[in-house]
């Protein structure tokens, strides 16, 4: 049976999960915002190699999406802020579960190193648990 959402047709609820969060940056996008609120600049810092034009495309439609928030002040220079929704808190466990699949993957991969000498750049610099 498919499902349809914002204009989208799915045939399956893992193809609407991996339309939301796929990708190179949206990931890591949700992991930085996931415990704080950041500014477009301190995004862009955090991920290394994401030009600004592709950090745009990403964070419009993960706000499309509903996974996070954008906030923008009535100040000169404006000041926008953004955050994770409610919602888009429920992906932070998947989030944690693909960083710990990841490490098993890469200590298969290199000499049997053990997986938890592998982390995510965002949970060794940024993630508090």
């Amino acid at each position: 049976m498919p499902y349809t959402k914002n204009g989208k047709t799915y045939h399956c609820t893992v193809e609407a999960t991996l339309d939301v969060i796929g990708g190179k940056w949206k990931p890591l996008i949700l992991w930085h915002l996931g415990d704080s609120v950041m500014r477009f600049g301190e995004l862009q810092k955090s991920l290394p190699g994401v030009n600004a034009k592709m950090l745009t495309k990403q964070l419009r439609e993960l706000e499309e999406d509903g996974v996070i928030r954008r906030k923008v002040y009535p100040e000169v220079p404006p000041r926008v802020e953004y955050s994770i929704t409610e919602f888009g808190k429920t992906l932070i466990p998947i989030l944690e579960a693909l960083c710990t699949w990841g490490a098993q993957y890469l200590g298969t991969q290199n000499g049997g190193k053990k997986a938890d000498a592998y982390q995510c750049p965002a949970k060794a610099g940024q993630k508090k648990k």
